[in-house]
């Protein structure tokens, strides 16, 4: 193996590690979110029980849309951890 391959190799995973780091940090903005919604969603029905229901409903229709941004970001970094290390150490031989 020259000095560049090894080189490469290094800043391929490099990399890979850098963009999961940031690819997981996107897990706190959902829960940010999703902590807003419901006490917003709770003072709505404490101001009004009545529609405990209809703001129930929508709360958890919101809070399920902002969750999948978590979780993309989550899976984006099981990929960039687990398979394109070995997919770009493929390339690089």
């Amino acid at each position: 193996m020259t000095d560049f391959q090894l080189l490469a190799r290094g800043i391929a995973l490099a990399g890979c590690g850098i963009g999961a780091g940031c690819a997981l940090i996107a897990g706190v903005g959902p829960g940010i979110g999703e902590g807003n919604a419901v006490a917003k969603a709770l003072e709505a029905i404490g101001r009004q029980p009545e529609s405990k229901g209809d703001v129930t409903s929508t709360m958890l229709l919101g809070v399920a849309l902002a969750e999948t941004t978590g979780i993309y970001g989550f899976v984006t970094g099981l990929l960039l951890i687990f398979v394109a290390p070995g997919m770009f150490m493929n390339y690089l031989q």
